[in-house]
């Protein structure tokens, strides 16, 4: 499982992109790729872990978990 940071999302719009902790490019997220309290317990620099996967057009983000901070 990878992880990062919530670099923008938008639950009006139902998507947002993560910053990757290992450097890689940003990912999209979908919001129906949230697990948990769903695309509305995600915030603007929140870390997340997630899974990638390979879509047709490129990498993005599926079973993303919000993380909270102790």
């Amino acid at each position: 499982m990878a992880s990062g940071t919530m670099k923008w999302f938008s639950a009006d719009r139902g998507f947002g992109w993560i910053t990757r902790d290992d450097g890689g490019s940003d990912v999209f997220v979908h919001f129906s790729a949230v697990t948990g309290p769903g695309a509305r317990g995600i915030e603007n620099n929140q870390r997340v872990e997630f899974d990638l996967a390979h879509g047709t057009r490129d990498v993005h983000a599926v079973n993303v978990r919000p993380l909270r901070s102790s």
